[in-house]
């Protein structure tokens, strides 16, 4: 462990935010890299002759944040770590960065299923991380989940960061295209979220430099009016239900009546748009007859 005063700390941290980029970015490059957690700072704060204890140089951690700057490489991907909700997840250039918005989904199903002693069985469609289903696994323990990505590289980061955040094992990951792995639970699910790739193909070609270069493109881009993967979700999804059971979808900020329409012609009911937390219509979510 390095140690420096909290006034030469400052003095530092000021010259690295006067570069750019914003403070949730560099309290994950802190934490990560520095051993630094919000907390410790904020209990060090009223005692500026105290001293830092730091996992690796200032001069260190500064190239990872120019790295950043000048690369426009997302803070996340340098550290190999993002934060979602109450988990620390491991993320790499395979997985597309689970957001904040996304968080919401939980509360979804909260919603829905009020008692946490549920004996659910849940599954999710692209799961990436697995931020999703592992949040969904340890709220509800005495449920059964089952998450899909059809990229085997992020299906064994969604693995460790289980192992990682659980000594549960009530949630199991296959590889495969959608539904396809599932095929032995059809009518058996009570419950499937996707948060699937649905960015419009012009609207992919003017993403951000830190999106478009960065994250997987399979996990963003989702046809020429971005529908093409929430259509094929919504189309198998009556085979894999239970009669009542839920399907809960993320969609781009305008696609919420599109998705509506297309729950309705299979068999949907009680479907609902959900907005985010800026008003925007994120989620639709809709209950097989």
């Amino acid at each position: 462990m390095l140690s420096i005063s909290l006034e030469e700390f400052l003095i530092w941290k000021k010259k690295q935010l006067s570069k750019g980029g914003d403070q949730q970015s560099f309290a994950i490059l802190l934490d990560c890299i520095g051993g630094l957690s919000a907390s410790d700072l904020n209990l060090m704060s009223i005692n500026l002759e105290g001293k830092l204890h730091l996992k690796n140089k200032l001069d260190f951690l500064e190239s990872v944040w120019d790295d950043h700057l000048l690369n426009f490489c997302p803070i996340q991907y340098l550290c190999g770590i993002t934060f979602w909700r109450d988990l620390k997840l491991k993320v790499t250039n395979k997985v597309l960065i689970p957001r904040p918005e996304t968080e919401l989904i939980i509360d979804i199903v909260f919603n829905l299923f009020r008692r946490k002693s549920e004996k659910l069985f849940f599954t999710e469609l692209g799961t990436g991380s697995g931020a999703i289903s592992i949040a969904l696994a340890l709220a509800y323990p005495s449920s059964d989940g089952v998450a899909t990505d059809i990229d085997q590289d992020a299906l064994e980061i969604a693995t460790k960061n289980f192992i990682n955040s659980s000594k549960q094992s009530n949630l199991k990951f296959y590889c495969g295209n959608w539904w396809s792995p599932l095929e032995s639970f059809k009518g058996k699910i009570d419950l499937a979220i996707s948060n699937p790739p649905y960015i419009p193909k012009d609207t992919y070609d003017k993403l951000p430099k830190e999106v478009k270069n960065f994250e997987p493109k399979v996990a963003l881009l989702g046809g020429e009016d971005g529908l093409t993967h929430i259509r094929k979700i919504i189309q198998k999804a009556p085979l894999f239900l239970k009669e009542k059971g839920w399907l809960i979808l993320e969609n781009h900020f305008d696609q919420g009546e599109q998705v509506k329409q297309l729950l309705l012609k299979n068999q949907f009911t009680s479907i609902e748009i959900v907005k985010d937390l800026s008003g925007i219509g994120r989620f639709t979510i809709g209950r097989y007859k």
